[in-house]
């Protein structure tokens, strides 16, 4: 997610079918990481790719 906690960001973004706005954020939907093709494995929470980000014990796929 991308911080857009600037004066005026949040009026004039758009929303897409790539992302949204969410308390201030911009949220990458799920069509927008099959489009970038790869996982970032930074635990997204539209991630197509099956990748959860695990506190306890480590980052996994599946």
């Amino acid at each position: 997610m991308a911080d857009t906690n600037q004066p005026g960001k949040e009026d004039d973004f758009k929303s897409s079918i790539y992302h949204y706005m969410e308390n201030g954020l911009i949220v990458f939907t799920e069509a927008y990481h099959l489009k970038r093709g790869y996982c970032c494995k930074s635990g997204c929470r539209h991630c197509p790719y099956g990748f959860k980000k695990n506190k306890d014990k480590g980052d996994t796929h599946g």
